[in-house]
């Protein structure tokens, strides 16, 4: 049972480590080559498996990311001006 508490803990540490390592367009080049290693169908199954869950972690930060730049956007359109945007608002 402890072992899966880790397990349930680790995909929001590895999400908070990205938002930290990753521009958006180191991710989306990660994304990509994952995508392409995938698709070349010359993975073994736990090498997919693992893949999936970085391209899954990739997506959701890429996601994230262009959400938060089209609210930035839509604040620019709003007010003629450029404002920053709080994620907690």
């Amino acid at each position: 049972m402890p072992a899966s508490k880790t397990k349930n803990n680790t995909p929001a540490s590895d999400k908070d480590s990205l938002e930290l390592a990753l521009s958006f367009e180191q991710a989306f080049a990660e994304l990509e080559g994952i995508v392409a290693q995938m698709e070349s169908g010359q993975m073994q199954l736990e090498a997919s498996l693992e893949a999936y869950k970085r391209g899954n972690l990739l997506l959701a930060f890429c996601q994230q990311s262009l959400a938060d730049v089209e609210q930035q956007v839509k604040i620019l359109n709003e007010r003629q001006q450029l404002t920053s945007f709080n994620t907690n608002d």
